[in-house]
Formats: structure tokens, sequence, C-alpha cells
């Protein structure tokens, strides 16, 4: 799991002169010059960034406020029926701007006031590690642009709704906020071979975990619940299988479909008691 980090150009155009975001050539934004520049202008504000100096703000442009409540209006019914109790008590407590795309400074100072967590921005490339790491020191490490506006309901890759909607609405849950400095300190801990399974783990939970709750299938993780077309079809899923951490952390995944697998708890506190055990054996 190299967190941010777009899939390597196909061809010799995939990425122009000084482009910092190269983008695959399926990549819905790839044909789109103006989006391209977006990317790297917003990619540029991240890289400017020093700890310690406020974080920077976008004003995002009509059309990408546009993507933004076109999300909301397709998620919300879906988070009514198919998100887990605690994500959305976490959510309803975060309560993010369903209109406008939120400040990641102002979700960042009502986490940190909340949670203890804080919300950094990053341009785009990240390894596993790195990302993981960051959450020991309660840091979320966050992209700010918006999905190509084509295709509002999908990206390839995290993006700012990914980033608050799946994530920093969660994060107002103590067990979230636990696991999630869980995952960091094994992190810094783990070797190489190791961390491979803690990404493939962290994959299978915090991104893609799922509980049953009085009988029915609900969604915890953060890739599901920013994702119209995989949260829509969660209780028809194929392949539903019980948590297992040695089998989901040894189990691949293609982060470009929809996931073949996905590991259910039969409950939120067996979930957080099976997550918690499975790290501090890292």
């Amino acid at each position: 799991m190299t967190r941010y980090a777009p899939a390597p150009p196909k061809s010799p155009i995939a990425a122009g002169a000084g482009e910092l975001v190269p983008l695959d050539p399926d990549h819905p934004g790839f044909r789109d010059a103006v989006y391209r520049a977006r990317r790297n202008e917003i990619a540029r504000m991240a890289l400017a960034y020093r700890e310690g100096d406020p974080l920077p703000r976008v004003s995002y442009t009509p059309e990408e406020e546009a993507v933004w409540r076109a999300v909301w209006e397709k998620l919300t019914p879906l988070h009514e029926r198919l998100a887990a109790a605690p994500w959305r008590e976490s959510a309803e407590a975060l309560s993010l701007d369903r209109t406008r795309v939120p400040q990641l400074a102002d979700v960042s100072e009502t986490l940190r006031a909340g949670s203890g967590f804080r919300m950094i921005p990053v341009a785009g490339l990240i390894s596993g590690r790195g990302f993981l790491s960051a959450m020991a020191e309660n840091v979320f490490l966050a992209t700010q642009y918006v999905r190509h506006h084509s295709v509002p309901l999908y990206t390839p890759e995290p993006d700012v709704v990914h980033e608050l909607v799946g994530h920093a609405a969660g994060l107002f849950h103590p067990d979230i906020v636990r696991l999630s400095r869980l995952f960091g300190e094994a992190a810094r801990r783990a070797g190489e071979a190791t961390m491979k399974r803690l990404e493939l783990a962290y994959w299978y939970t915090v991104e893609f975990g799922v509980i049953e709750e009085k009988g029915e299938l609900k969604a915890w993780g953060a890739g599901l619940l920013s994702s119209f077309g995989e949260l829509g079809d969660l209780q028809r899923h194929p392949n539903l299988v019980p948590l297992d951490l040695e089998v989901a952390s040894r189990t691949p995944y293609d982060p470009t479909q929809y996931q073949k697998t996905l590991f259910v708890s039969p409950s939120w506190d067996r979930m957080v008691g099976d997550v918690s055990d499975w790290l501090k054996t890292i």
C-alpha cells in the first residue's frame, strides 16, 4: 500500500514538463490539461507547507464544489442505511459541511479539540510506512485535491472526499482513534516483511472494514464509506468472510477495482478487540 502514489505513466506523454502529479492514462483527468494543472497547483501548496505553519487553504472552484455536493447527495442515504453506528455518531460530531468542501485547516482544528488528532496536507507520493507512522503522533496525512468532475462518484486514488468523508468523519470516535494510533505505533516497529502485512491489515479494516450490527452488514471502513458504488453493493457482495487478521494481512488487493473480498467482524467490540490484540503482536 503506497498511499497516494499514482500508477507509473504508461506512455511518454503521461507527465508533462515540471508536472508534480503524473497521472496514469486510465485516470479520468489524464487528458484534461486544466485538471492536471490544478492538481499540480494544490500539490505545490502542500509541498510548501512546513510544520508549525498555518495549513494551506484551497480556494475550491464551483466545479469542485459541485463534485462535493454530488457525492453527499448519493452517500447520505447510504450512510443512514449501511454505516456502522459508531461511525455515524463520529460523523455527526464532526458535522462536515455538505454544501462546500471544508478546509483541511478547519477540520483539523475541530478534530484536534475533539479527539487529539490533526490533519497535515501531502502533495501526492507517500509510502505506506510514512502514512501509517504519522498516526502514532495523532497525525493524519491527507490530500486536498478533488476528483475529476467527469466521474464525481469515482476516484482511482484518495482525494479530499475520501480523506474527509471517509477518514476524518471517523476520527472523532475513540475506538477508531485508538486503532489508528496502534497502527502507527506498529508501523514504527515493523520490519519490511511485517510492514507489508500491516498495510494489508489496515486496508481490510480501517479502509474496508465491515461489521455485523443487529444482524445486518454495516460498513465502518473509510474506503467503503466514501465510495457510492462499493457501499451500495455491500449487502450483495459475493465474497464476505470472517475477519481473520492472519489471513487478511496476506490477502493482496487491487485498488483500482471493487474489493474481491471483504472481511466481516461479528460486532464492533469484537472488531476493536481483535484488531487491537493483533497490532500489539507486531
